[in-house]
């Protein structure tokens, strides 16, 4: 045996240092963009900047495919609705279509044409309101979303359901400083006007014109204090109701339609 005092040795091993990480695409968090709903998908599915990876789909879907004559980009995998639904969560609603897919690019701001309406939102995370903002963006010819790669919700799942397919019809411009992204616009030529309840104009009042960005706030915080004071203007929608807030999409909608009547 040997001594009491006598203890094993090895050589201590190298700590490996982790691989570096690769950032991920946007709607990205831990594999593909997953888009599911029949609007949703057959979009995803017209659109030829988006790359398709695997499309789920029942019976039923794949004959409602054929009989619309839907080109498919790939042979769709035949699975029954509980399948489907095992993949979402409980709420959700897929009429018999989930599709696996690339994250669509992202254009910078020097990009974007200087015409037009842009919307801007400052840190809206809620993926139904965002959702809901796309599909109205689209309705009015928005040329591109503006919001911040934090602190917003990821183009996948419940957004793009939401969105209706207007995820592949609106250019989503992703940005790590929202008041210097706004200088950017700025200095293109872009109008920025904030949507704040407590503002001394109302937005019909207030002369606009476009190149226009109309930035949005989230719910409850509204714009944060230094994106307010990059805006060149602030107004408020002016509500006869004894309310005088709306949801924030909704306030996208009536301040998209004033503000496309105005620069008409």
């Amino acid at each position: 045996m040997p001594p009491r005092h006598w203890q094993p040795t090895s050589r201590p091993q190298a700590r490996r240092r982790p691989a570096p990480r690769r950032p991920r695409p946007r709607g990205e968090p831990g594999g593909p963009v997953v888009l599911y709903g029949w609007h949703t998908v057959i979009a995803a599915l017209k659109n030829p900047a988006r790359r398709i990876r695997r499309l789920m789909a029942t019976e039923n879907a794949v004959r409602r495919l054929a009989e619309d004559g839907v080109a498919l980009p790939l042979e769709p995998e035949l699975v029954r609705p509980d399948a489907l639904a095992a993949r979402l969560t409980p709420d959700a609603v897929h009429q018999g279509l989930i599709a696996e897919a690339d994250a669509l690019p992202a254009p910078a701001i020097e990009e974007l044409p200087a015409s037009g309406i842009v919307l801007v939102l400052d840190q809206i995370t809620d993926p139904h309101n965002v959702g809901a903002i796309l599909r109205t963006a689209a309705a009015f010819a928005v040329n591109a979303i503006v919001t911040t790669a934090r602190h917003s919700p990821e183009a996948t799942g419940v957004l793009a359901k939401s969105a209706s397919g207007a995820l592949e019809l609106v250019p989503l411009v992703l940005v790590q400083n929202l008041a210097r992204a706004l200088g950017a616009l700025k200095e293109r030529g872009f109008l920025l006007v904030g949507l704040d309840s407590a503002a001394p104009d109302d937005l019909a009042a207030v002369a606009l014109r476009a190149p226009l960005a109309l930035v949005l706030g989230a719910e409850g915080k509204g714009l944060r204090q230094l994106t307010g004071a990059t805006c060149d203007r602030l107004a408020r929608l002016d509500l006869p109701g004894a309310i005088k807030s709306l949801n924030v999409s909704n306030a996208a909608a009536l301040s998209l339609y004033i503000a496309s009547r105005a620069i008409a």
